[in-house]
């Protein structure tokens, strides 16, 4: 029972991870005019949930059952991530994601951050998520409804804070994706490493431009 309120927890929208420092692509597709208000942020939402079941979830889930792969599976991210933004987004993401668990957590995670340390892993997020969510004995299904929840709910806050959207319209937005997650969770949930894919290159397309932006509210 006492992981359920550890899930809840690590959903906590003030939970300091620093995710809300990334747009996950969208101010990007943005400023090129990919999205423009709610029928463009529904379908670029739902391209970054196949994309989170496809490249995350795999590695998520080998990293919770093994976590003493974390080290091999994070050079597996650092292979599979091309584009130099979503690369750096993860690193940054995962480190901040260890080490606020580890301070927030010392018993069960701070032996997991020296490890890593140690071994000098990139903390790509994806693997380092799964290892820490592991060691928190969040049940696997958990974790990838989490790390779903998680993308979802950062991509509607930051359309929020870009003005695509409105508060009421994001939770709307977040409601109606309820059976996408439910689909995605269902054929990704069981993936192996051998599935690891990039289903939406336009996405990561749009994404690896972030740094040439006149101006940027988020790091990607």
């Amino acid at each position: 029972m006492g992981s359920s309120w550890k899930v809840l927890q690590l959903a906590d929208s003030g939970f300091p991870t620093g995710g809300f420092a990334h747009s996950g692509g969208l101010e990007a597709a943005v400023q090129a005019g990919e999205v423009r208000g709610a029928p463009e942020l529904r379908r670029f939402t739902r391209e970054l949930l196949w994309q989170a079941g496809y490249g995350a979830l795999p590695l998520l889930s080998a990293a919770h059952r093994e976590p003493s792969r974390l080290p091999e599976l994070d050079t597996r991210a650092d292979a599979f991530l091309t584009s130099h933004v979503a690369h750096r987004a993860s690193r940054t993401q995962g480190r901040a994601f260890l080490d606020t668990c580890a301070r927030i957590f010392p018993g069960p995670v701070g032996p997991l951050r020296e490890s890593a340390r140690a071994s000098g892993i990139g903390f790509h997020h994806a693997p380092v998520f799964g290892a820490v969510v592991a060691a928190l004995e969040v049940e696997l299904s958990e974790a990838q409804r989490l790390h779903l929840s998680l993308t979802l709910r950062g991509a509607l806050s930051a359309a929020v804070r870009l003005g695509v959207i409105g508060t009421h319209e994001s939770h709307q937005l977040q409601h109606q994706a309820t059976p996408l997650l439910d689909a995605v969770l269902e054929r990704c949930a069981g993936l192996g490493l051998e599935s690891l894919a990039q289903p939406s290159p336009l996405l990561d397309l749009l994404g690896s431009t972030h740094d040439r932006l006149y101006s940027r509210l988020f790091l990607s």
